[in-house]
């Protein structure tokens, strides 16, 4: 590492990227020394309490949306962050549950656990531990080998239609909680099915919508938007929840608005259970979900936490050691192995929870922790409160965090890039809600790279 001259110079060789893989104090502690450490330590920990309250509800709402119980978002976002502040590749990343992840997750659990192939919840959570664990390994191993300097292939127009997409599909199939239904078709609920068959499902069900519940979702979105635009230090989704869960305990108490005990029954305070992998009997059409979801992950793990990496170390105005892309690969595949085998689920790198660390003044890996640790002690003195939670509420918040990922600067910038690339933006955000999340992604790289490549033999020959 050559800090003189402005040049850092991580390992070439497998040997080299392993021994600074398992070097737990790294450049990523640099800016923590013996003068500094005691102003270090108390901004990572107001950083760190910050995240925590802002993440109990997103992690519930991720976990919710994903066909997951309420508490693996918890355990999801808290374990995440331990084992990637640990083996990770960047200073300032806060890993836990994402928007990118729901589509695959929700896939996951609705097709292996409809009762009519029998299927149940167990066998699909089996199913996502061994896929997330086979994702892992290859995470693990693409590190090893200096895999992680391609992520940055992924072009920026692909990335930011994948974002909007993500968006659309999440703020749609979180609006039946906001309309307050009890059963609005399975098909609204999850982020795995397309477009038009949510839009069918939304319109066989208008009858049954309840208009509190609907006060609740734009109260609940209204707070937490208006109270974070004001100061990263206000906890508004925390805030929004606590007055959504009050109006429903009180004043709107009579008018049947769906709880989360209604639909989950109790939160345990007991968080941390192991769960086994498993799978059904093998069939070609197992193999090919196996290959499908495995590549899912991985494409998520790797582009996602580069591309917060990369945001972090811009955002932090960080002048000295970047981000490692590889360790950054290394540290995504013990997420994904470690994280799921005690009832969490695939995390990465997080833009927002990011974002809003380093605004809140993290400056070390310590945030990370902190926010890990003070997120499980809030959630276990507050579980039997959690569950009080209108369902409303939840989609409220998932909501706001679609429209925070829709970034009118970001398609701006692809527009002045010039027709082709805002056209494949436009492409990758109407064929994921339209198709699935890999489908519309990977037809995009490929028409992306056939074009590209024929329009410069084009202008060579």
């Amino acid at each position: 590492m050559n800090r003189s001259s402005g040049i850092t110079a991580f390992p070439t060789t497998p040997v080299g990227r392993l021994k600074l893989f398992f070097t737990f104090f790294d450049s990523r502690w640099e800016d923590l020394t013996r003068e500094n450490w005691g102003k270090v330590v108390y901004k990572d920990f107001s950083a760190g309490l910050i995240v925590a309250m802002t993440a109990i509800p997103m992690a519930m709402g991720f976990a919710i949306a994903m066909g997951m119980r309420p508490e693996h978002g918890i355990i999801a976002g808290a374990l995440a962050c331990l084992v990637g502040r640990t083996f990770g590749g960047s200073k300032y990343q806060v890993y836990g549950p994402t928007a990118a992840f729901i589509p695959i997750i929700a896939a996951v659990i609705t097709k292996y656990s409809d009762p009519a192939t029998g299927g149940s919840f167990e066998s699909a959570h089996a199913f996502l531990v061994f896929v997330s664990i086979l994702s892992g390994i290859v995470l693990i191993v693409m590190g090893i080998f200096g895999v992680g300097k391609y992520a940055k292939l992924v072009p920026n127009s692909i990335i930011v239609g994948f974002t909007v997409g993500i968006a659309v599909a999440i703020a749609l199939s979180n609006f039946k909680d906001i309309l307050g239904l009890a059963s609005f078709s399975d098909l609204v609920g999850t982020t795995s099915v397309g477009f038009l068959a949510k839009l069918d499902a939304a319109r066989a069900n208008r009858d049954m919508i309840n208009v509190w519940a609907i006060l609740i979702g734009i109260l609940t979105f209204a707070i937490t938007k208006t109270l974070l635009r004001i100061s990263v230090y206000i906890p508004g989704p925390v805030i929004a929840m606590g007055t959504a869960t009050l109006l429903a305990a009180t004043v709107l108490a009579d008018k049947k608005i769906l709880l989360v005990k209604d639909l989950y029954g109790s939160i345990p305070s007991n968080l941390f259970k192991l769960q086994l992998p498993g799978f059904p009997d093998m069939t070609g059409a197992l193999a090919f979900d196996i290959v499908y979801f495995v590549a899912a992950i991985v494409f998520v793990s790797g582009v996602e936490s580069i591309l917060c990496s990369s945001m972090a170390d811009k955002l932090a105005k960080n002048t000295r050691t970047p981000f490692n892309p590889d360790k950054e690969f290394f540290g995504q595949g013990l997420v994904q192995i470690i994280t799921p085998l005690v009832q969490g689920f695939p995390c990465t790198g997080a833009l927002a929870r990011t974002a809003t660390s380093i605004k809140a003044g993290a400056t070390t890996p310590l945030a990370g922790y902190f926010k890990a640790v003070l997120k499980l002690t809030m959630a276990y003195f507050l579980a039997q409160y959690l569950e009080l939670i209108p369902m409303a509420c939840i989609g409220g918040i998932l909501v706001w965090v679609a429209s925070n990922m829709i970034k009118v600067s970001e398609i701006k910038e692809i527009r002045h890039l010039g027709k082709f690339e805002f056209s494949m933006m436009v492409y990758t955000a109407l064929m994921v809600p339209l198709t699935d999340f890999l489908t519309g992604v990977l037809s995009a790289l490929v028409i992306y790279f056939i074009v590209r490549k024929v329009f410069v033999e084009k202008v060579m020959a």
